[in-house]
């Protein structure tokens, strides 16, 4: 069964990946949590995100396109990056998103994916 690993991280988080003095241990956490997974054999796909200063939200209201720089939510906790994961249940998902760094420091959300969907016609 696949599931989304939804990692999101705090501001202090973001900070880390590029301060020299810590960018060590944050890369280091995340490095040693991936290699884990790819050990286990589990991901699908995974991708890691730029900060939210590098976010575009585009909302269409009124039919009209509105675009704005930066997250549109205003809250503590950003995407950070994602991971699909291939493992036998919900408990097994949540036991691999207990080992993300985020978790820690803000959150991770578990979703099971839903099937292809079927193509026209079919």
């Amino acid at each position: 069964m696949q599931f989304m690993l939804i990692l999101n991280e705090t501001a202090d988080d973001f900070a880390r990946r590029n301060d020299p003095a810590q960018a060590g241990d944050y890369w280091g956490g995340w490095t040693a949590f991936i290699g884990a997974m790819a050990q286990a054999g589990i991901i699908v796909k995974g991708d890691g995100l730029q900060g939210p200063h590098a976010a575009t939200t585009l909302r269409i209201r009124d039919g009209r396109r509105m675009v704005e720089d930066g997250p549109f939510a205003d809250t503590k906790e950003q995407l950070g990056g994602y991971f699909v994961i291939d493992v036998g249940d919900l408990d097994a998902a949540l036991d691999w998103a207990a080992k993300a760094p985020s978790a820690v420091t803000a959150s991770v959300e578990v979703r099971p994916v839903l099937p292809p969907m079927p193509a026209p016609g079919q």
